[in-house]
């Protein structure tokens, strides 16, 4: 459909749009701004030095940090999946993790770090066991770290035949038995969910 065509003629003063103009002090100011604030001169009150100096210098301290003694319900509720799996029946697998020594977890990271080109420098500090969660947790090809623990995201690897290594679990049941329980979250987890402290 051919579009239509306007009319030409002298058109009615109320269907026109006036123009606008941006020069001028004239235009109309619909709230009040810094400019309507030049014109007017401010009542300020003198206060009193007294007074706002007693206001400002308190001895009172505010306590921003919580007690963080007393464990978050995040960290309870893996505990508590922790515990529900360890009563569950164990599979051969960590019936081969429970027999693989510390000497075979060493020797495991002895390999890791072989394959590497230069050795970690930011992992100095850590335990040779968060060295291997933490190699677990930055390999993507078993799946998202994010939200899941630990061993449940071995376990899940394990069942899409990702062949994880015997050597993280035997970790994982190691720091179970010694009832660490933020073993079972991944540090990259709690670094992603540490915008807000959880109660």
């Amino acid at each position: 459909m051919p579009p239509r065509r306007r009319a030409s003629g002298p058109q009615s003063k109320s269907s026109q749009q006036s123009a606008l103009a941006f020069h001028g002090q004239s235009n109309r100011v619909s709230k009040p701004g810094a400019a309507a604030a030049k014109g007017k001169a401010t009542n300020k009150t003198k206060q009193d030095p007294i007074i706002s100096e007693s206001i400002t210098k308190t001895n009172l301290k505010a306590e921003a940090d919580p007690d963080l003694s007393e464990p978050t319900t995040s960290e309870l509720a893996i505990a508590q999946q922790a515990q529900r799996e360890a009563a569950v029946e164990q599979t051969p697998e960590e019936r081969d993790a429970s027999k693989i020594t510390d000497a075979q977890i060493k020797k495991y990271w002895k390999e890791k770090e072989r394959i590497r080109k230069v050795q970690r420098v930011h992992q100095g500090d850590l335990t040779l066991y968060e060295k291997v969660l933490r190699e677990f947790d930055m390999s993507g090809q078993f799946g998202p770290a994010i939200g899941i623990t630990r061993t449940k995201r071995w376990k899940r690897a394990q069942k899409l035949k990702l062949n994880p290594p015997t050597e993280v679990l035997a970790v994982l049941m190691k720091e179970q038995e010694a009832d660490n329980t933020k073993a079972q979250r991944a540090h990259v987890d709690e670094l992603m969910s540490s915008r807000f402290i959880e109660t």
